[in-house]
């Protein structure tokens, strides 16, 4: 047999795509369409209701960026089509491909019941079968022009990421507002064929089935009248029939297909188009949930349904239905899909709580899996978190985008910090937005790293990274994959089925123990440094006002704990920590919102915790310590004076002054306390700190040494930062002015100032104070660079193997060396409060108050020593999606602490991030909880979420090591549980003859008890 194979394949494509595509839809009416700008933000339904419309013609440019349109449309199904299939076809200029990040509607019905949504791929909205023809149609269509930010493919900035720069030139031009009838076989055989084409490419050369496949294309083309396409059309599939009906091997892979569609909950958007992606997705997918009875939709983020419930009732009874009927899938069990490394222990927690709680409310359903496709890594402390929240699952697809190491598992079990494990799969579809395509399906099997242990893998299939969601294209190739020979077989299934037949099948499955290091998307630990900072802060806000709140609701007669507006922050705070936002890879619009946002919620925290102290009682100063640990330290009384005071963990004392251990002399440029000695240099760096208690020089090299890098990673530029960035800098040692502004006994102070680069200054305050070791770096930045990172290095005279990180409830250790390619692939990396590096016997630390991002290194030098470097990101300049990114001024404190243990970083850092407060309040309470027990740490105290008036407090192994204490409180004890993240009863907790609860933890395990308060007389 001659080979044929160019002249068949060329054939089908043209015919396919020219001749029968173009056939779908057998004849067409216009709408009548009339238009009203909607001026400002979107309106209510009802508002666009009564507004006056102007005619409006095709082809004419419509839409503002970040502009409302609404059109009205009229028509009248023409009698002759009694019977057909037919729909309202709607074009409003579509650009591409990408259904989530251009022009997109909500088509209501005139009472204000949304339909369905259109989209570049789903421009469809069906008309109920007329009976007898003439049925009128009248829709007010809702069209946003939000602009495609990224449609010069990352070639250069735009204005078009927020609504103050964005200008108001019409985005879009209307093609179509048609009504159609649909020619049912005619779409079929352009399924049939998309599927055997697809198919026929994937398979080898060699392969019969591709060559019987190519011969039954040839053949049923012979078929087809191309002056009657629709009349030929059950000709032509009859003939493919028989390809499309032979089954799949019986050892072929199967493909657990579940709906989906990743809403982010801001990126390329703000938040309020969000709240509109989220109905107009959500209208397709109950709409398909009507024709497809197999259909499942698994949806995450509780924050979206919120949303929906608010200012969607009709589409949120459709969802609830839907739950109802088992299409429609509940998943993930958090507020939001947030960054996978950057919410602290507490907010990572609460993400959990707030997520399933809100999912079993509203829907009686127990989410029983983490549902995170798309996040920049993730920290070692999930498997814990997740198992405490009840989950038994975890689903990502993201580190299939690793720049260097290709991950070796698919399915396997995921070991945290603490030994828990959790089952986890990572779809080798390498997407979560599959649409069931040949060369999608093909990979999956290629790629799938489990062959011959399992035979199953997940597919989230429909339009994402914006919405839109599955369509019935994807679902008729997902029947016509359910069983066909040369492809995987699809099922479409609820992904806890998937979870359940996977685990049952392979549950000797391999382990990763650690965190999941995305090598990519590095540079998201940095981005918008100021975004960062108000979820670093808001998160120690919220312990703050909890406790103090706890403390008032305890020993303040008539105080009442403030459920409601905790709950609301909560929320607020959980939302920004969504993985487009908190990363920093959002458009302008976003984070200016996001740090209006934290300042609000400041402020409301502020007001809250000054209530609460309030409540203590009024009449003299006090100093409140929210951390854990007992403090001694020096703070600033009303008056601006320096005060050392010594205050109880999670308590309060008199501001009464006490003897510090030594006074702070300053000589020169030399800050002394007797523990530590501090020179600056002429150029503003470090010149020497000595170890006054080890009598050993710290530093190899100038320390806080400001360098900054040319940085401009390969494509994404606020999501990345490639290696090449170290290999071009400029190194900071021309100071403007080295000053002394501060000279007591117990502070001293030098002050340097820089100016720099393009107009940029920065001044640091580098302050010791009595009793402390501690060497605080206060930083005031006017950053005006553009594609730079400044980075603040601390070469530390210690030959440290690996580098300790806080994460989450714990710290995670990294080789300082670069031995492997997996290690090299770490050259930038995630901490939160603290990095400690170390030899036995000594340590250092450097810690931070809003700063994630850092790297670690190694050098060894002449004289055979080892240098160990650590630097802090400090700040970027990225222009891409927004040119403005950490454009202007940022204040934040950073810290060396010499001579430091891995327990002094967690107590400095804890000091550090929550600053001991003077108030007024004569009231001297008892802490709520006091705990003896080396590596016992607290990190939440709060009244338990059923108003009960049970305290529920959070304790967790910090050290790494097993740990034994004892928690005491502050009230009287009836009685206290061991209970899960939700506050749900495990078991009773073990108390001693005292009455005080006894503790015995593994390194890293997280504790949450739930203590119930006696009654008295």
């Amino acid at each position: 047999m001659h080979d044929e194979r160019r002249r068949i394949e060329e054939r089908v494509t043209r015919l396919h795509d020219q001749r029968i595509k173009p056939a779908i839809y057998a004849a067409t009416v216009p709408l009548a369409v009339e238009a009203w700008q909607a001026p400002g933000e979107p309106v209510p339904f009802q508002e666009a209701a009564a507004a006056s419309y102007e005619s409006f013609e095709m082809g004419t440019p419509w839409g503002p960026p970040w502009g409302t349109t609404w059109f009205r449309m009229r028509g009248q199904v023409p009698a002759e089509w009694a019977g057909r299939h037919v729909e309202a076809v709607i074009d409003l200029g579509f650009v591409g491909d990408w259904p989530g990040n251009q022009a997109e509607a909500l088509v209501h019905l005139t009472d204000g019941t949304p339909l369905k949504a259109v989209n570049p791929l789903n421009q469809y909205v069906a008309i109920a079968n007329p009976a007898a023809g003439g049925e009128s149609v009248d829709y007010l269509v809702e069209a946003a022009s939000n602009p495609d930010i990224l449609a010069n493919d990352f070639a250069a900035p735009t204005p078009l990421g927020d609504v103050l720069t964005a200008g108001d030139r019409p985005l879009y031009t209307f093609r179509r507002a048609d009504i159609a009838v649909l020619d049912e076989e005619v779409w079929h055989l352009d399924l049939d064929i998309q599927v055997l084409r697809e198919l026929m490419l994937e398979l080898g050369e060699h392969d019969p089935r591709r060559h019987e496949i190519m011969h039954a294309l040839d053949r049923s083309l012979d078929l087809l009248d191309l002056d009657d396409i629709a009349g030929s059309a059950a000709d032509v599939r009859a003939v493919l029939r028989p390809v499309l009906a032979k089954p799949a091997h019986a050892s072929a892979h199967v493909i657990s297909g579940v709906g989906h569609a990743h809403i982010d909950s801001a990126w390329l958007w703000p938040i309020r188009e969000t709240k509109r992606k989220t109905s107009r997705t959500f209208s397709n997918v109950t709409s398909l949930a009507d024709e497809y009875e197999e259909f499942v939709f698994a949806c995450s983020q509780a924050q979206q349904y919120e949303w929906v419930r608010d200012n969607y009732p009709h589409v949120w009874a459709r969802i609830q239905e839907s739950v109802k009927k088992g299409q429609w899938a509940p998943v993930g069990g958090m507020w939001v899909e947030a960054d996978g490394n950057l919410p602290g222990g507490e907010a990572l927690a609460r993400q959990l709580v707030h997520g399933k709680r809100f999912f079993i409310e509203h829907f009686g359903v127990e989410t029983k899996g983490v549902w995170l496709p798309d996040s920049f890594g993730y920290t070692a402390a999930y498997p814990q978190l997740a198992r405490l929240a009840g989950n038994e699952w975890f689903l990502t697809q993201k580190i299939s985008w690793n720049q260097t190491n290709k991950f070796p598992h698919h399915t396997f079990w995921w070991e945290g910090i603490d030994g828990t494990r959790i089952f986890t799969h990572f779809p080798p579809i390498d997407t979560y937005n599959a649409r069931f395509s040949g060369e999608e399906m093909s990979r999956a099997v290629r790629n799938y790293s489990e062959k011959g242990g399992a035979t199953r893998s997940l597919a989230p299939f429909g339009w994402g990274d914006g919405g839109g969601g599955p369509t019935r294209e994807i679902m008729e190739r997902a029947r016509r994959l359910k069983n066909l020979e040369g492809s995987p077989r699809v099922e479409v299934e609820h992904p806890d089925a998937f979870f359940a037949k996977a685990r049952e099948e392979y549950p000797d499955a391999p382990v990763w123990v650690g965190e999941l290091y995305l090598e990519l998307h590095r540079a998201t630990y940095t981005s918008q440094a100021r975004t960062k900072q108000g979820n670093r802060r808001s998160e120690h806000r919220l312990r703050e006002a909890e406790l103090w709140a706890t403390t008032a609701a305890l020993h303040a007669p008539g105080y009442t704990y403030p459920y409601e507006s905790l709950d609301r922050l909560w929320k607020t705070v959980l939302l920004h920590q969504f993985h487009d936002i908190l990363p920093g890879s959002s458009i302008a619009w976003v984070h200016r919102e996001a740090e209006a946002e934290y300042a609000r919620v400041a402020e409301e925290l502020e007001e809250l915790t000054a209530q609460a102290v309030t409540a203590l009682g009024g009449g003299g100063a006090r100093v409140f310590n929210t951390g854990p640990f007992a403090r001694g330290e020096v703070v600033r009384t009303a008056a601006g004076a320096p005060a050392y005071v010594e205050v109880p963990a999670g308590g309060s004392a008199p501001l009464t002054a006490v003897e510090p251990p030594q006074p702070v002399t300053v000589s020169g440029r030399i800050l002394d306390n007797g523990l530590i000695r501090v020179e600056v240099a002429e150029d503003g760096t470090l010149s020497s700190v000595y170890d006054l208690r080890a009598q050993r020089e710290v530093l190899a090299d100038r320390g806080n040494l400001l360098r900054l890098h040319t940085d401009l990673p390969n494509y994404w530029d606020a999501w990345d930062i490639d290696k090449h960035y170290q290999n071009r800098y400029t190194d900071l040692l021309e100071p403007d002015s080295v000053t002394v502004v501060e000279e007591d006994p117990l502070v001293g102070a030098i002050r340097v100032e820089r100016g720099f680069g393009k107009g940029s200054k920065i001044t640091q305050t580098i302050t010791l104070r009595a009793g402390s070791p501690r060497v605080d770096f206060e930083t005031d930045i006017d950053w005006h660079e553009a594609e730079k990172i400044l980075k603040a290095g601390f070469p530390v005279d210690v030959r440290a193997p690996h580098s300790s990180a806080e994460i989450q409830f714990g710290h995670i250790q990294r080789p300082t060396h670069t031995n492997t390619s997996w290690e090299a692939a770490r050259f930038e990396v995630s901490g939160h409060r603290w990095v400690h590096i170390g030899e036995p016997g000594y340590g250092v630390a450097v810690i931070n108050d809003s700063t994630y991002g850092h790297d670690v290194s190694r050098t060894v030098r002449e004289d055979g020593g080892t240098t160990t470097t650590v630097r802090l990101s400090l700040v970027r300049a990225p222009r891409i999606p927004d040119p403005g990114a950490d454009q202007g001024r940022h204040r934040f404190t950073y810290s060396l602490l010499p001579g430091a243990s891995i327990a002094d970083a967690v107590a400095e850092g804890y000091a550090l991030n929550l600053p001991l407060r003077v108030a007024e309040s004569a009231g001297e309470p008892q802490p709520v909880v006091s705990v003896e027990g080396e590596g016992v740490t607290v990190e939440a105290v709060k009244l338990a979420d059923d108003a009960s008036g049970d305290v529920v407090v959070r304790l967790y192994e910090s050290l790494g090591g097993r740990a034994r204490g004892v928690l005491r409180t502050g009230f009287p004890l009836a009685g206290a549980q061991v209970t899960d993240l939700l506050e749900r009863p495990l078991e009773d907790a073990e108390t001693d003859a005292d009455g005080a609860v006894t503790v015995a933890l593994r390194p890293f395990q997280v504790l949450t008890l739930r203590l119930r308060r006696a009654e008295v007389d």
